[in-house]
């Protein structure tokens, strides 16, 4: 089946600038997150894999000339050998003639890496806590333990290729008709076929199930950083070591208190009179209270530090510092003899207050209120 357009994949044109891949990576890799949609898997990898090369310069010019038929393994043209400024010639010959290393499919090869967001709390972030979280992956078949065959049998010989774990294929090239040495489609370059496939895995060596993980999160973690869980990603092939699990961390907003960094906001109102008489007031902290002298004269958007009284770091360096931002409040309903003392603060000041009075609908409600 042939490949689409990278292009095609995100949306775009050829002409799309760097900015506008990164959105449509953003937009489209959230949509098909494995974690958000069930079954997305192919969709997001087809999604990273357009945004990796069309992201890198070097690979989109590459991409650009010689399309999908032009790219390596690596997601580019040729890596070394002769180039000559024409993208990589050494791998468009290997495209003809099948040239090039192989990869010894028999070798140990680490297993895949997987991807989870954790949806956390702001405490569960400052301080720290221990989850479990339920992930579906493949594991080894507990039966054939990973070979694949059912207990008791053994793979045999590949009839396609003996044994050899490649074909020759005849192909027309520009050059004239060319045999090739290619990887046997039968046993897909191992040499052996199971006649008894385990029962269990049906020959996969693998199991998809749901897994109960736990994970500590560290104290100070901050939303958007991750962890790693080395050996808790897909079983190695060929008896490579396990993949490894990263856990991606979404914080909860808190309803007191903003953080930015290691560093903890809070908002702290206070009246016209503590503002202007100054006040000694007890300040919460994500630890406990502490109590803040307000001097007078305060100005509403003043920003006092309390230091150390923020998140730890989650590396170990330190705490961070809490900011606390006064804000003057101005009432919005005033008893009469709160009217009286401002109108007579006014006059000590030489102000000439132009009063707003109220309207009779709001002197109507007052009047019911028995205000």
């Amino acid at each position: 089946m042939a490949k689409r357009d990278y292009y095609e994949i995100l949306g775009l044109d050829k002409n799309a600038s760097q900015d506008e891949i990164k959105k449509a990576y953003r937009k489209l890799s959230k949509k098909y997150h494995p974690d958000m949609k069930e079954g997305s898997e192919e969709k997001f990898k087809e999604v990273s894999e357009a945004y990796e090369v069309l992201s890198d310069d070097n690979k989109r010019a590459q991409y650009d000339r010689f399309g999908h038929e032009g790219m390596n393994s690596q997601g580019g043209f040729g890596g070394g050998g002769f180039s000559s400024g024409f993208g990589g010639f050494e791998d468009i010959f290997s495209s003809f003639f099948g040239g090039g290393a192989r990869r010894d499919p028999n070798a140990p090869r680490k297993g895949d890496d997987l991807q989870y967001t954790m949806t956390i709390t702001f405490e569960e972030a400052v301080f720290g806590a221990t989850k479990t979280v339920t992930i579906k992956k493949d594991v080894t078949c507990d039966v054939c333990h990973g070979d694949g065959t059912k207990p008791g049998t053994s793979k045999s010989t590949c009839k396609t290729c003996s044994g050899s774990g490649h074909v020759s294929v005849e192909q027309n090239t520009p050059f004239g008709r060319v045999q090739t040495q290619r990887e046997c489609p039968t046993c897909a370059g191992t040499g052996q076929e199971i006649e008894h496939p385990c029962d269990n895995c049906n020959g996969h060596g693998t199991l998809s199930k749901n897994v109960d993980i736990e994970v500590k999160i560290p104290e100070g973690i901050d939303n958007g950083q991750q962890i790693r869980l080395s050996g808790e990603g897909e079983p190695g092939i060929n008896g490579g070591p396990q993949g490894d699990l990263y856990i991606v961390f979404r914080v909860k907003q808190d309803k007191k208190f903003t953080r930015d960094g290691d560093d903890i906001h809070y908002e702290l109102k206070i009246s016209f009179a503590q503002a202007a008489l100054g006040d000694e007031l007890k300040v919460p902290t994500i630890n406990s209270s502490v109590m803040l002298t307000i001097p007078a004269g305060t100005q509403s958007g003043r920003r006092f530090r309390l230091k150390e009284k923020g998140v730890k770091n989650v590396q170990g360096f330190g705490y961070g510092d809490q900011f606390v931002t006064v804000t003057v409040v101005t009432p919005t309903k005033l008893s009469e003899e709160e009217r009286d003392i401002f109108k007579e603060l006014a006059k000590v000041n030489g102000e000439d207050i132009n009063e707003q009075q109220e309207n009779i609908f709001d002197k109507t409600k007052r009047f019911f209120k028995g205000e």
